[in-house]
């Protein structure tokens, strides 16, 4: 028999979707129409899977006979992700190309409760037993997991998978509704209940609970929207708006779907929504400070901060609101006024974390002002990056250092202005700028849309193009990342603008891996592409920017693990709690060869620590890596014999220093990485279904020939160095910078102990 084509690429992904690069399971539902007389019953199926589980929304495949477009219609207004694909049978859901899972349900079937168990299957294909000699399951609900069918040879039915394959469910995943009759009630945790072979209009308990979702449009839209608790915004979105003529939302349904928009990086959208619904309506403080935000991101700070204010009035959003005031203050340089909104935020609540963190920023800035620089702006270069500071990201409190140690040995204040990047470029900073010898941009993941989103830019240096346009120095973008997560959705036209102006206007535009080199050139014409270079972060040349970084005398028998949670729905999916566990085999397995601790960049970073002592009785020790100087982060990689990290820099500063790494790969950066060394081996997925095996197998690896692991990453480093070597000579060329090495295999020259003494950033020295 002759298959259709199903292997064409699965609906509506998202343009940034690297589900190859970090190994992402792209999961979809599956359902096989036989004919017109089956769309009523694809409809109520879609109705109750939304109604019962409705933060959950993948991929709807529907396969059918070749039925009109139009027929489909009525289906696309219940769901935002549904594809119709022309199919010859049932059967083709073992021949969908494109997913990892798929889900294959039948028109007869509602859903009647959550279905996460089964999107937490991994191995084989799932299916109900059914009675008889063997209990082969029949044409119900099936999970197929696709990595585990004969792809050379696909199934022609279930029947045809071999017995091994098949994993048993419970029967309340596709409960069959004749064993009801016409009086039994539908068991207590029945999830799915199969209509097959019975009628759908007769009376009864298990009738009357499909019943429940057939329903026209509107009601179906209001009772989705008056669902308690987590939607998915996907659903939400679609079934929310358009609002119906002459209608009223409420306020709060409002403000969730402004919210999404705002998560999404539309803060144009959000705006939209909520300006509209806040008119002359100052007692909606929670509306207020959305809106506030949203039009923070969009550079209408005057507006903002007008809406931050009235978000004040509530005792409930005030700290809240003050923190964001203080942030918008600080963004534009008035950098009292933030220390006295943050105060005013204590005031309402002495215990808000981020009104404490703004007020003790601005104090100290406050203090110390503008330290005088030993020499004139002219011989100063300027850095424009993240600088981190408090008990923010580790790795973005090494990172500024490192970048300065490629163009000169004392890295502090004497040598260097400091722009940070959200900071307004306005007339006074754009003169202060065009007053230093070159402008720096790097390193760090810049190109990102979510940090701090401004609408200058569309990127994290918050920069109008007129401005950008007026900068005389020579401009040099070292070692910039494009950070954007696998499948995060943003707005791209204001980005791209941005980012073609920022390459004209470049002397050097360097990016910190291949992978960040061949995403920003998909955004440039033509003419500008070759303008786009390879500049390996210097976070991985450490050993080469300064000699005392050289292979310590002894290592500590240690194994370092670091996780990552920010944005945890796009790292994990659906896979946290599969992560969790195949990380907890993976760590007994590793503390028969070394002390596992647990080296946190971030606080929130300890979460893993407090789920793996919860969830499976492991307790690790935590070194917060947040608290630490740069001297003592790069000391404590340097001795330990290992580091497993999720987080970039949990890779690149150890691998800098000469120690082994494991990349825990959730973000295409730590795979772009890893191609670039030639390494990929060195990563795991965290999708990965034998993560612990996998992870496990290559520590013990490192640790059985520690000598010539280590070896090997110095050989990696080699090539990185050269190629920032290369580069280097070519921005002397194009700045007339200096030299900081002298010749070739030297490192740049110690700094001073006065710029320590006096507490500005200088190169390492162990803390011994």
């Amino acid at each position: 028999m002759t298959h259709p084509d199903l292997s064409t690429t699965p609906g509506p992904a998202p343009a940034d979707d690297r589900r190859a690069v970090t190994g992402k399971r792209r999961i979809a539902f599956a359902v096989h129409v036989a004919g017109a007389g089956e769309l009523p019953g694809l409809r109520t199926l879609l109705r109750s899977l939304a109604l019962s589980d409705p933060a959950l929304c993948e991929d709807v495949v529907v396969l059918h006979p070749g039925l009109p477009d139009a027929s489909f219609d009525a289906a696309h207004r219940l769901h935002p992700r549904l594809i119709p694909r022309t199919a010859g049978g049932r059967d083709d859901v073992f021949r969908l190309v494109g997913y990892d899972t798929v889900v294959a349900l039948t028109p007869a079937m509602v859903v009647l409760g959550r279905l996460d168990a089964l999107l937490r299957l991994r191995t084989g294909v799932a299916a109900v037993p059914r009675p008889g000699p063997n209990g082969a399951p029949g044409d119900g609900l099936l999970v197929i997991q696709c990595q585990d069918l004969d792809h050379s040879v696909p199934p022609a039915a279930v029947q045809d998978i071999p017995e091994s394959d098949l994993v048993p469910l419970d029967s309340r995943y596709d409960f069959q509704a004749l064993r009801l009759g016409d009086d039994l009630a539908v068991p207590e945790g029945v999830v799915v209940l199969n209509f097959a072979g019975a009628q759908t209009t007769c009376a009864g308990p298990a009738h009357a609970a499909r019943a429940r979702y057939d329903l026209d449009d509107e009601a179906f839209r209001a009772a989705y929207l008056a669902l308690p608790g987590a939607k998915h915004p996907d659903l939400l979105l679609h079934l929310a708006l358009p609002f119906p003529d002459r209608s009223r939302p409420p306020i709060d349904l409002v403000r969730q779907l402004a919210e999404i928009h705002r998560g999404r990086g539309h803060h144009d959208r959000a705006v939209a929504l909520l300006g509209e619904a806040v008119a002359g309506r100052p007692d909606l403080p929670r509306c207020h400070e959305t809106l506030g935000v949203c039009l923070m991101a969009l550079s209408r700070y005057e507006e903002a901060e007008t809406h931050l204010l009235l978000a004040t009035a509530s005792p409930d959003f005030a700290p809240r609101a003050f923190g964001q005031l203080a942030r918008l203050a600080w963004l534009l340089g008035r950098t009292e006024d933030a220390r006295g909104y943050a105060l005013a935020g204590l005031e309402a609540d002495p215990t808000d974390a981020n009104c404490r963190a703004w007020y003790a920023r601005t104090s100290a800035m406050g203090r110390n002002g503008r330290s005088p620089a030993a020499a004139p702006p002219g011989e100063q270069l300027a850095h424009v990056a993240l600088f981190a500071d408090g008990e923010e990201n580790a790795g973005d409190k090494v990172l500024p250092e490192a970048v300065r140690s490629c163009f000169t040995a004392d890295t502090g204040p004497d040598r260097w202005h400091q722009q940070h990047a959200h900071l307004l470029v306005d007339e006074a900073a754009l003169e202060r700028l065009n007053a230093r010898r070159a402008v720096v941009v790097g390193g760090g993941g810049l190109f990102l849309p979510d940090t701090a989103p401004n609408g200058n830019s569309g990127w994290q240096w918050n920069i109008p193009d007129d401005v950008l346009a007026r900068i005389t120095a020579p401009l040099a973008v070292f070692a910039v990342g494009y950070n954007v997560f696998d499948g995060q959705r943003y707005r791209r036209e204001r980005f791209a603008a941005s980012l073609r102006a920022l390459v004209e206007r470049s002397a050097f535009f360097g990016l910190r891996n291949h992978g960040s080199v061949a995403r920003v050139r998909e955004l440039l014409p033509e003419s500008l592409r070759e303008k786009v270079r390879y500049q390996p972060c210097p976070t991985t040349v450490a050993r080469h920017l300064d000699p005392r970084l050289a292979e310590p005398a002894a290592r500590e028998d240690t194994v370092l693990v670091n996780c990552a949670y920010d944005r945890a729905g796009l790292r994990f999916g659906h896979d946290y709690g599969h992560f969790l566990a195949e990380m907890a085999a993976a760590i007994r397995a590793v503390s028969t060869s070394a002390e596992v601790r647990y080296a946190a960049h971030m606080p929130a970073d300890e979460r893993f620590v407090d789920d793996l002592r919860r969830e499976h009785g492991l307790t690790l020790p935590v070194e917060p890596l947040y608290l630490l100087s740069n001297d003592a982060i790069r000391d404590l990689y340097r001795r330990t014999r290992l580091v497993i990290g999720m987080r970039g820099h949990a890779g690149m500063i150890p691998f800098g220093c000469g120690t082994p790494v494991i990349s825990l790969v959730s973000h295409p950066k730590l795979a772009y990485f890893l191609a670039d060394i030639d390494r990929p081996d060195w990563g795991v997925s965290v999708h990965e279904r034998a993560l612990g095996d996998r992870l496990a197998e290559r520590a013990r690896a490192v640790l059985d020939d520690h000598t010539a692991a280590v070896a090997d990453v110095h050989d990696r480093q080699r090539l990185l160095w050269s190629a920032t070597r290369d580069n280097l000579a070519r921005l002397r060329e194009l700045t007339g910078l200096p030299d900081p090495f002298g010749d070739p295999g030297a490192g740049p020259v110690v700094p001073s102990p006065r710029s320590a003494a006096e507490g500005h950033v200088t190169r390492p020295r162990d803390r011994a």
